[in-house]
């Protein structure tokens, strides 16, 4: 399998993160692409550089207001004189009868759901490195790859049309999505992450030609709280096209085996054209964020299963932290997958 990747990821640095009223530093740092890169190596994966393919890509899936915003945030942050070295909303205007921001500070807070996605200097141009790098995976399965590989960095997930959040700023699964879109009647994103995957979820769901289906930590008692459960199943034309699978904190191999063989049954029910899979590795049992107990044999697995799901397949890297295994579960999880195919 491919595996594509970009040194720009480390443009974008974030050093603030608040938790529980305690600011940290962030556990989405750049050494997070090292080890995942080092997990490619051991799997022996031919890594390839992304293909730039400008605005189109995220323009499908973001808002023209919210990409300017992502743009042109720095330079205005940094004009106003008395800004600090990361830009951090203190308002998150609720939006009802409201009118969009002219102030940049007004449109930090419209265009962030939280604290924990900072922009700094270099956050544009990672986040667009990251699309690129979705979009290239996602053309090199449209042009007949069986499956490919993006090391996405920052991810993308939280992100929504026009908000950030939760490291997230272009949502690159999504974007990934689109791109496949162009070329399938229908796609369907498959979310392995610890967290909903809910941006992903808000930017389809009133659309019935991509199905969403999210597997994670149970939101009543983590990120992101206010989303990711069962009822949600989309609106309109995208009525029963959204699947969440919500688990109790600290389920492990079998209670997730369980819940995928679940989703692949209504992946394979909606009889897609192709996959991208959400793919966050802070499932694992040694993730600092601590929500599911997945083993490294676990995440073996999962690419089992997802492999005789029988689709063209994007893997979107997302989320999964600085542990000792990151990298072998990398590893495990593809390797499950090329084995089983």
């Amino acid at each position: 399998m491919k595996a594509v990747y970009s040194e720009l990821h480390r443009s974008h640095d974030p050093q603030f993160f608040l938790v529980r009223g305690v600011v940290k530093r962030t556990t989405e740092q750049p050494e997070r692409a090292d080890r995942l890169l080092a997990g490619l190596k051991a799997g022996q994966h031919e890594i390839v550089a992304p293909v730039r393919f400008g605005h189109g890509p995220r323009a499908r899936i973001h808002s023209p207001e919210y990409l300017s915003f992502l743009a042109e945030a720095w330079d205005a942050w940094s004009a106003l004189g008395d800004s600090g070295p990361e830009m951090i909303a203190n308002v998150h205007p609720v939006r009802h009868a409201a009118t969009y921001p002219s102030h940049i500070v007004g449109k930090l807070g419209w265009h962030t759901a939280d604290t924990a996605c900072p922009i700094g200097p270099g956050t544009w141009a990672g986040a667009c490195a990251a699309s690129d790098v979705a979009t290239t995976a996602a053309q090199l399965v449209r042009d007949g790859e069986d499956a490919a590989y993006a090391l996405c960095r920052p991810p993308g997930h939280h992100a929504y049309r026009d908000m950030a959040g939760g490291f997230c700023f272009l949502n690159n699964s999504a974007i990934a999505a689109a791109h496949l879109r162009l070329a399938h009647e229908r796609v369907a994103i498959l979310d392995v992450d610890v967290h909903h995957g809910n941006g992903t979820q808000g930017i389809f769901y009133q659309r019935g030609d991509v199905f969403t289906v999210s597997i994670h930590a149970d939101p009543t008692a983590y990120y992101p709280y206010v989303w990711g459960f069962a009822h949600e199943r989309g609106e309109g034309a995208g009525l029963g096209a959204n699947l969440n699978i919500p688990l109790a904190i600290g389920t492990g191999d079998d209670g997730y085996m369980q819940a995928l063989a679940r989703a692949g049954t209504a992946i394979d029910a909606f009889a897609p054209g192709a996959l991208v899979v959400a793919f966050g590795l802070d499932a694992s049992e040694h993730d600092p964020l601590a929500g599911l107990a997945v083993t490294t044999d676990g995440f073996r697995r999962i690419g089992e299963v997802i492999a005789r799901m029988g689709l063209p397949t994007v893997f979107v890297q997302e989320g999964g932290y600085l542990s000792d295994i990151l990298g072998a579960n990398l590893t495990a999880a593809l390797g499950g997958f090329e084995a089983a195919r």
